[in-house]
């Protein structure tokens, strides 16, 4: 095997449905489980083929119970991609979950998978980057070997203020949702990978949705594609300029996608109501195809599990207790 010349970068896509947006957005019609994936996941696996670029997609359980839906999801997996657990239910306030509650999720989204696409999940990311303690105990016991559910950036606040104002939620919902995109607080965690430490000697790798470095401003392709909307030289450069800032600083990053990066009104009229859903899935193709050839410059891309292999055999981890409080210096010297 050749000795590689560029430091990693893992992709992912969180292969939210179409269900689940609807659900996000309060539309009543969620509830029978409307699916885009015959639509989404056939153009996907054509970008990634093209461009022979493994990922991993965080698949949720409740997806697989749908017949149509099921020979996409097989075709993921026989396409040599990575499946990651998604959660069952899809809902981002799972932080506030009992314990009990969240071993059966957990639990039921792992047999979904197995039972309909034949693999073992050992990688989770949570709906909406909710995670908790408790959350990283449950997916320490049932032998997953990494998280990907912390997006450690000032903004939260500010996407959820957006969310509510566009969303058709009761009062009860608002609460229900009231931690979704994280703290201000959130702007302060670590950018690189560390270990969790969960007690009694037990302990569970996390690789955060990664940020722009200092700046802690996201950059994944959704925040990419609304700037393009006004300036695609302009978008471009802000990617260059986070990419640029990781290799100089020696982040890894994790690089996160989302359906809708894939696919514009054309393919899902439904999410028309969706930022960025009025740029046409032909421009959203070959954007996803520039940034990822910009990536691959930098970075040598690989799905999230191999990330963590590597990140595992180099050793030299940061550690963090989970529910500790994380102090400003130490994390922002970290950059």
């Amino acid at each position: 095997m050749p000795e590689r010349t560029q430091p990693t970068a893992s992709l992912s896509l969180d292969l939210d449905n179409l269900w689940s947006y609807l659900k996000t957005h309060g539309d009543p019609g969620w509830e029978s489980r409307p699916t885009y994936l015959p639509r989404v996941v056939p153009l996907a696996l054509d970008a990634l083929e093209e461009l022979t670029q493994p990922i991993t997609f965080f698949v949720v359980g409740v997806d697989t119970e749908r017949d149509e839906n099921v020979p996409h999801l097989q075709a993921i997996v026989s396409a040599g991609h990575e499946i990651g657990n998604h959660s069952y239910e899809h809902e981002p306030w799972l932080s506030q979950y009992t314990p009990v509650a969240l071993d059966a999720e957990i639990a039921q989204a792992e047999s979904a998978l197995q039972a309909a696409l034949g693999v073992r999940t050992r990688g989770f990311r949570g709906p909406g980057y909710s995670w908790s303690p408790e959350l990283l105990r449950v997916l320490a016991r049932r032998g997953y070997r990494y998280d990907a559910s912390t997006l450690p950036t000032f903004l939260g606040p500010l996407a959820r203020l957006y969310y509510f104002a566009t969303a058709r939620l009761s009062k009860e919902e608002r609460a229900q949702r009231a931690a979704l995109f994280g703290s201000w607080s959130a702007g302060f965690w670590p950018n690189r990978p560390y270990n969790w430490q969960l007690g009694q000697g037990s302990e569970l790798l996390e690789i955060p949705v990664t940020v722009f470095p200092v700046m802690r401003t996201p950059f994944h392709l959704s925040y990419l594609l609304y700037l393009a909307r006004y300036s695609e030289p302009v978008a471009l450069a802000y990617w260059w300029s986070a990419l640029t800032a990781c290799r100089a600083l020696g982040v890894e990053p994790s690089v996160l996608l989302h359906p809708l990066d894939l696919i514009g009104a054309d393919v899902a009229p439904e999410l028309r109501f969706f930022p960025g859903m009025d740029v046409g899935t032909a421009f959203k193709q070959r954007f996803f195809r520039k940034t990822l050839g910009m990536l691959r410059q930098h970075f040598d891309v690989v799905p999230m599990g191999v990330h963590a292999d590597r990140l595992q055999r180099a050793g030299g981890l940061r550690t963090r207790t989970a529910g500790e409080s994380h102090p400003v210096a130490p994390l922002m010297a970290e950059r």
